[in-house]
């Protein structure tokens, strides 16, 4: 497909009634003159080229053309089973590219789990999926700007059901993820991982709460014993205020939101969602598929432009 010696960047256009296609287009644009790698964008090419002109010609932009979005049935910000349907094709493709290592590494745009889903298929995000697709167990969605990166204990799951869920070993696993990641991937000798609460102020010492003594706190030392540079439990509603945040390179959250409020407040339009755990780079934009504005030309592309970066870097 690709005869370029170049390493390749393959980026899944997401679901087609979305913004992925725009923000896709909208990130390229900007970023292509200064690649030294190739990029292959999987999708239907007549709805990318919708945003992208007749920029297309371009030595490092390869495209794998599905052709399989009709303009009968296809209406930007109005979800269609056949835009689903669409988007996991593609991811599967992906899939198959990346076993098959014809790209070195994967940039998602944005799908909506509830169509897939509606199809009767099973699938709860990207990060699940691909770990499946790879047989990884131990994986995490690690979140990345310039100044702050967190990663979760527990991912998409029902607030009731984060108490139950976390646990001394799964604690541990995150946090052990996110140091390998710092060291490896960004190249931080000595990184310095702080690791949030799950109660008000970090339990109190017990009266609000006992997970910090009996989950959190024992999977701390036992990341010191591995010689990890850990601290904590701290409360999280003053754990990502400056200069706080500047004292360590990355915070471990336990659930969704506590660590997403967080970053995307800060550093919406530069927050990159990092997989880590699996066995080649996948990066995609922090934001959903935001039917409201696709094909309006509103959609900010600057998380995208961040998650092509990073996978460069990465890569």
């Amino acid at each position: 497909m690709l005869k370029s010696s170049r390493k390749t960047i393959g980026i899944t256009l997401g679901d087609p009634c979305g913004i992925g296609p725009e923000v896709t287009a909208k990130a390229l644009t900007k970023i292509l003159p200064r690649l030294t790698v190739d990029i292959l964008v999987i999708g239907d090419q007549k709805v990318f080229l919708k945003y992208f002109g007749n920029r297309v010609q371009n030595p490092r932009l390869h495209f794998l053309d599905f052709k399989n979005i009709s303009s009968e049935y296809f209406t930007p910000g109005k979800p269609h089973p056949a835009g689903a349907r669409a988007s996991l094709d593609y991811l599967n493709k992906a899939v198959e590219l990346l076993k098959g290592e014809k790209i070195t590494a994967l940039v998602t745009a944005p799908v909506s789990k509830e169509s897939i889903s509606a199809l009767g298929i099973s699938f709860v995000g990207h990060t699940e999926f691909l770990a499946q697709a790879f047989k990884v167990k131990h994986f995490g969605m690690m979140f990345v700007t310039q100044v702050l990166k967190t990663i979760l204990v527990t991912r998409h799951i029902p607030l009731n059901q984060v108490s139950e869920a976390i646990n001394p070993r799964n604690i541990f696993e995150t946090i052990d993820l996110i140091f390998s990641s710092l060291r490896d991937q960004f190249q931080i000798k000595s990184p310095r991982i702080a690791v949030c609460g799950l109660n008000p102020h970090a339990g109190e010492g017990g009266m609000i709460g006992r997970e910090e003594k009996t989950k959190i706190i024992p999977a701390i030392k036992k990341a010191r014993q591995a010689g990890i540079d850990v601290f904590g439990p701290l409360a999280a509603d003053t754990l990502f205020c400056e200069p706080i945040v500047r004292s360590y390179d990355a915070a471990v959250g336990m659930y969704h939101d506590q660590g997403l409020i967080a970053i995307k407040s800060l550093y919406f339009s530069k927050v990159v969602n990092l997989t880590v755990g699996l066995p080649f780079v996948r990066t995609s934009p922090a934001h959903g598929t935001a039917c409201d504005i696709a094909g309006k030309n509103k959609a900010n592309p600057s998380s995208m432009l961040e998650a092509i970066k990073l996978a460069v870097q990465l890569s």
